[in-house]
């Protein structure tokens, strides 16, 4: 019996070979497993002195480091829901979210204390840590952390998202959802220990989280951790790495760049592309540049990763792919129709809003993801556009994302 299926999954390699490598900074930073599992160990202990317990939420507003995703793993090890919230939010915006989830603990790290004033929104009304302070808690010499017990159905996170309604809504992801994503992409993407990933997204963002590191942490495998987001150190990681994960906003950045070529990524076997849709003509340029193929994918911090080009087999242009093993997705009426999914990896509801099961859930238990597309005769998935987006003119249809394509193909058209 799994006695914390989160936490078995993110200390697996911790427990099976401690001494791999788990990840590296540019400026020297070396973590192994081990250090993984010790770091985590020690938080969940100063975590537990505090007294965070199974099913408390553990709010955390820090930059993105290493120490942070061991927080990550040691809310997982006390049975905590981890939040994590944008560290470029300001007080008032990060104080509504607080109010909406009341955590029992807000943890910052020691850059973003320096915003903490008089007229800080955030102290004085929610416990707050330092993660510097939790990370250099003491405890017993090589003491291990018992794991709390913890079932699939538990919660494990809740990410706030404006989803289909426009207003925040913490979306509860739970033991279940994490692991079967993890294990799912790891393996749909074809991760082993040998692979590096180039890791270059914000750690309070699904794909951050819960697609990048969890598919390093869930395969054994290591990652090259970037503060953000920057071209030229992209480039100048890319020998050492055999992965890379990024947005097409940063694929469009990189191209711009005379040195991203077939060269500089000739050790890379795979890179993939999500969180926004990407243009034809970035593909067509990506693969003139470097003779390789982007994977695009579909996925929302609800259900995280819903479909995928695939590994081997045609990656087409203008879709995001197949649904991955164990993921149904259907169209509602409608050419294009609503996108709707069902599978381990969608999450059962909302943060106290249950009344939204009923207006963001169909009757037979599909979650509507607001989103519109087509399947192709081949079963790739095509996404169009939003429905809230959609235009009716002359009662016909018009998605903008149509019109978007013919004004990109215009000479001068950028």
């Amino acid at each position: 019996m799994i006695v914390n299926p989160l936490a078995s999954m993110l200390l697996h390699a911790s427990r099976e070979d401690p001494s791999r490598i788990f990840l590296r900074t540019p400026d020297g930073v070396i973590w192994t497993y081990r250090d993984l599992e010790a770091m985590s160990g020690r938080m969940a202990q100063a975590l537990q002195r505090i007294g965070v317990s199974a099913g408390d939420r553990v709010a955390v507003r820090a930059e993105k480091s290493a120490e942070l995703l061991a927080l990550h793993v040691a809310c997982a090890r006390v049975g905590a829901v981890y939040l994590p919230l944008n560290p470029a939010y300001t007080g008032s915006e990060v104080a509504a979210l607080l109010d909406d989830a009341e955590p029992l603990l807000v943890i910052r790290d020691d850059a973003l204390e320096d915003d903490a004033n008089e007229d800080d929104p955030i102290s004085g009304r929610w416990p707050v840590a330092s993660l510097g302070t939790i990370g250099e808690a003491p405890f017993g010499e090589d003491e291990p952390f018992e794991d709390v017990t913890r079932s699939l159905d538990d919660p494990a996170a809740i990410l706030y998202t404006s989803g289909t309604t426009g207003r925040p809504k913490g979306a509860v992801l739970s033991h279940g959802n994490l692991v079967f994503s993890a294990e799912t992409l790891a393996r749909a993407w074809g991760f082993t220990k040998d692979d590096v990933l180039l890791h270059m997204l914000p750690l309070f963002h699904t794909h951050g989280l819960f697609v990048a590191a969890h598919c390093v942490i869930a395969s054994g495998s290591s990652m090259v951790l970037l503060d953000a987001f920057d071209p030229i150190a992209v480039i100048a990681a890319l020998p050492e790495s055999t992965v890379v994960m990024g947005v097409p906003t940063h694929y469009v950045r990189l191209l711009a760049e005379p040195a991203f070529d077939s060269e500089a990524t000739k050790g890379v076997r795979l890179f993939t592309s999500g969180s926004a849709p990407m243009l034809v003509s970035t593909h067509d340029e990506f693969s003139a540049r470097t003779g390789r193929v982007i994977l695009e994918r579909y996925g929302m911090t609800e259900t995280c990763m819903l479909t995928s080009n695939p590994l081997d087999g045609p990656r087409r242009p203008g879709t995001v792919g197949l649904p991955l093993p164990g993921v149904e997705v259907r169209l509602s009426d409608g050419d294009p129709g609503g996108i709707e999914v069902r599978g381990p990896n969608v999450l059962a509801g909302y943060w106290r809003k249950p009344e939204l099961r009923s207006t963001e859930f169909t009757n037979d238990g599909w979650f509507i993801t607001g989103d519109l597309g087509r399947f192709d005769a081949d079963g790739y998935l095509e996404i169009v556009g939003r429905s809230k987006d959609l235009i009716i003119s002359g009662g016909l249809n018009v998605i903008p994302k149509e019109v978007e394509e013919v004004l990109d193909a215009l000479e001068g058209v950028l």
